[in-house]
């Protein structure tokens, strides 16, 4: 029996040893090609509309990455690991170039690279503290981020206290008592169009909370932190008018916003970021998954404090400031997407993707409701978190389809920016028939 020969599909030693929440499978990294994993325990392609938590935006191999002089830069860059915020490089500068170019408003000029998702966000906390410290007579420990229900942002210091989905991700560890708020949203129950010009009755009673709370304690209060869409918390489109009000109220009251845009980031929405397609302004956004490396960009009233922490060299850093390899994979991909204009594709396609998470509510005899969608993000709710879990192990094991969950009920689509109509309706087809199977089994 040799190692890949286990009832999962996946090596022994990996389950045995190391921490994590492996589908059954093992894939070929190489033989993986654009929406198909190679699922090499089964010798089979796999559909994949998750990359890897919405983390690959041309797919698997792309084309961008293979030709031989992006394989040689791949390459020159993983024999030195050097310590970006110390040691500038052509390589380095060449990668800024292009994030700039391609991904930064203009009033946000200001650009930090870190690992990891959460440790971006962190480091907009960081920021937004700083600021208000300069701005308001408070002691530092008393400063506090305003956040929603709901909210993911990660598992690290300061995120783990705006973190508020699942109980089992920040449970007995240590947190900070910062105001949290409803989040009012089209989500696993369904609710309001999230683009209408009004305010629905939650958002102005969540609105009324927040001035509130700004009136009273606003000194104390640092920044709103938001994800203009909640993935983890379950596809929850927060409307365009709620947050422009409440970003709004936080510049009248001296208060920075920042966007998680973590995993909405990189255009999958249609849009470079998804508070470009709602209209609004932050003044900090976190990036990460899809662009390849993490970090946030800031500006606007940032700069209205000449000592911020962009500004003070070693305020904020980290020895590595990023991967380069993962900044070369980045300017690779993003360059193409820039030059073949991929961004507005996703746009146009997200009606696609709409139009078949619509069908899979209406031919599912009540099973499935709450589509919801963004771009080539989109989600549909099932009737139980069983049921849900029961679909995505069908889907896959019986139709070749990898979707993922979200929330407490809900699959999440997260494709490539490169999907095509046919491997979309692969998945409908996929998680109708799944429906069909687990309802009469």
């Amino acid at each position: 029996m040799t190692v890949l020969e286990t009832a999962s599909g996946v090596p022994a030693h990996l389950t045995d040893t190391l921490v994590g929440d492996f589908l059954p499978m093992t894939i070929d990294i190489e033989r993986s090609a654009g929406s198909y994993l190679w699922d090499e325990s089964g010798g089979r392609p796999v559909l994949d509309m998750g990359m890897f938590f919405s983390s690959s935006p041309l797919g698997h191999n792309p084309t961008p990455l293979t030709h031989m002089q992006a394989e040689r830069k791949l390459l020159a860059a993983a024999k030195m690991k050097p310590s970006n915020p110390d040691f500038a490089s052509r390589v380095l500068a060449d990668s800024v170039a292009t994030f700039r170019r391609v991904l930064m408003p203009d009033e946000l000029p200001h650009l930090f690279f870190i690992d990891g998702g959460a440790a971006a966000v962190e480091n907009a906390l960081k920021v937004a503290f700083d600021w208000k410290s300069q701005r308001a007579a408070v002691a530092d420990s008393d400063l506090q981020a305003l956040h929603l229900r709901w909210a993911f942002h990660g598992r690290s210091g300061y995120t783990m206290s705006l973190t508020n989905t699942d109980p089992n991700k920040t449970a007995r560890f240590p947190k900070f008592d910062w105001p949290r708020v409803e989040a009012p949203a089209r989500g696993e129950d369904g609710g309001d169009d999230p683009d209408r010009g009004s305010l629905s009755e939650a958002e102005q009673r969540t609105l009324a909370e927040i001035e509130a709370l700004l009136v009273a304690d606003g000194d104390r209060i640092a920044c709103f932190v938001y994800e203009p869409i909640q993935g983890e918390g379950g596809d929850r489109h927060l409307g365009a008018a709620f947050l422009r009000a409440v970003e709004s109220l936080c510049i009248t009251h001296d208060v920075l916003t920042i966007a998680d845009e973590v995993q909405t980031g990189g255009g999958i929405v249609g849009t470079r970021w998804a508070h470009e397609a709602l209209g609004l302004r932050p003044d900090l956004v976190a990036f990460g998954k899809r662009l390849q490396v993490c970090g946030i960009i800031g500006g606007r009233r940032v700069d209205d404090v000449e000592t911020n922490a962009f500004a003070v060299p070693g305020r904020i850093s980290s020895t590595w400031g990023g991967s380069l390899v993962d900044l070369v994979r980045f300017g690779l991909l993003y360059e193409s997407i820039a030059r073949e204009d991929t961004i507005s594709r996703a746009a146009r396609f997200g009606s696609y993707l709409r139009a078949g998470l619509d069908d899979i509510v209406d031919t599912s005899a009540g099973r499935a409701t709450a589509a919801r969608s963004r771009g080539l993000w989109g989600a549909i709710t099932l009737q139980t978190k069983e049921l849900r879990d029961a679909v995505l192990a069908t889907a896959l094991d019986d139709h070749d389809t990898v979707l993922l969950p979200c929330g407490t009920r809900s699959v999440r689509w997260r494709p490539s920016l490169l999907v095509t109509e046919q491997e979309l309706s692969l998945s409908f087809d996929a998680v109708r028939r799944s429906l069909v199977t687990v309802a009469h089994s």
